[in-house]
This record gives structure tokens, C-alpha cells and sequence, in this order.
């Protein structure tokens, strides 16, 4: 059996992907979730990650980190991590490959936090190009190859690497054209996505650096997650 370590489901969007693919393909796992810890400067758990970050998938003796690393070596086990199609899996991979690497706007700003909703000070030039990118790429899979999903009729990688923009869009109320905005609700309301939002709202403890930042960016106007425990 496959262990996925994870951290806070309100704010960890690399553990996310991952997780959601998981689910999304059946393929079974236990989940181990450790909590931020605020004094850790982002390497928090070296007791099981080279790296001292999350998400970590553990396979017998092999640890495999990064998220991009992990949906492809889940790909050599499963089936349907990729599209079947080698002209539609070769755009899925740059798809997902593209928001491993960029829209550092997009993810700086608007860091996930899918318990609350924020308002934000501006949308910054830089944080624009994001979006506009972003309805680009998401336009072009979903009219290349039919949709509903980005590579064609069933959920791949490439729609996981965009789950956590779907909840940024929710939180943030960014400002998207109806066809980004319908894919983003495509996304919320898989089974995987609304039981990690239900378990995200269920958690009773904060990360103050990811509070701190958000503050940086916008106000707070709803929080939907369970009181903190003090």
C-alpha cells in the first residue's frame, strides 16, 4: 500500500495534486498529514523527506518527492495518469510540467487557502499576465481535445497539477472568462475535491506564515473553517 504524506489541506496545494489524482484514478493509498510547523523554515519533515517538504510518496522502501515525480512514477504502475493518446499526453505533460514551473505570480499572491475568502488589494500586471496565460492554456486543451476535462473525456495529471488554481479562483473570486470559470467548477466539484475542501474546513489549527502572507495581498471577508484551537 502506497503512503502519501501530505501537510494542512487548507493551504497545501503541491500535496493536493497528488492526493486528487489518487482519488480521481482509485488508486489506493494511506494518508499521513503533518502540520506545518511556523519555526521550520520549509524543511519541516526530514524524518521522511529528502527534501524536508511535502507531499511524499512512500512505496515499500522508495521514497519518491516532488509532485511532478510522483504522478509520473505513478504512471509507470497505473493506468490513466496520462492521456492514452501520445499527441494528448505529450500536451498534458507540458500542461502540468508549465504550472509545476510557472505562474509564480499567480501562486505567490494568491497562496491556497480554501477555508476563507479574500478580497484582494489589486490584480498587479504580473498577476494578469498569469490569469491570461492561464485561460490560454486552459482554452487550447479544452477545445484540442473536446474536454470536459484538459486532455480529452477522463480526469489525468494535468488536471491535477490545476486542481489547487480551482480553489484559488474560489477564494480569491479571480477574475475569469465563463468558460475558465466552468472548468474551475468542473474541478470543485469532483467527490475528491469537495471531501479535501470538507476535511480543510474540519481543521482546528493555522500556519501563521501562511496567514501573514495572505494578509500581505488582500483582506479576509468569510472564513469557513472550524475556530482554531488555542
Amino acid at each position: 500500500m502506497y503512503v502519501l504524506h501530505i501537510a494542512n489541506k487548507n493551504y497545501s496545494s503541491w500535496s493536493l495534486r497528488p492526493w486528487v489524482l489518487m482519488k480521481e484514478l482509485g488508486i489506493p493509498f494511506d494518508e499521513v498529514l503533518h502540520r506545518f510547523l511556523p519555526d521550520a523554515h520549509g524543511r519541516s519533515f526530514t524524518t521522511f523527506s529528502p527534501t524536508g517538504k511535502v507531499p511524499v510518496l512512500v512505496d515499500g522502501d522508495l521514497a519518491v518527492w516532488e509532485s511532478l515525480a510522483i504522478a509520473e512514477y505513478l504512471a509507470e504502475q497505473h493506468e490513466g495518469v496520462w492521456p492514452e493518446d501520445p499527441r494528448a499526453r505529450a500536451w498534458a505533460r507540458a500542461a502540468a510540467a508549465e504550472m509545476h514551473g510557472g505562474f509564480s505570480t499567480l501562486r505567490n499572491v494568491c497562496g491556497m487557502n480554501c477555508g476563507v475568502r479574500i478580497r484582494l488589494n489589486e490584480v498587479s500586471e504580473a498577476l494578469h499576465h498569469d490569469l491570461v496565460r492561464l485561460e490560454e492554456l486552459w482554452a487550447d486543451g479544452l477545445s484540442r481535445f473536446g474536454g470536459p476535462f484538459l486532455a480529452g473525456e477522463t480526469f489525468t495529471a494535468a488536471d491535477a497539477f490545476f486542481c489547487p488554481v480551482a480553489f484559488r479562483i474560489q477564494t480569491y473570486n479571480l477574475p475569469m472568462g465563463e468558460k475558465a470559470r466552468a472548468y474551475a467548477f468542473r474541478l470543485l466539484t469532483l467527490d475528491s475535491m469537495l471531501a479535501w475542501y470538507k476535511s480543510a474546513l474540519r481543521e482546528d489549527f493555522r500556519d501563521p506564515p501562511h496567514e501573514i502572507e495572505q494578509a500581505q495581498y488582500g483582506t479576509v471577508i468569510e472564513d469557513h473553517r472550524a475556530p482554531e484551537k488555542v
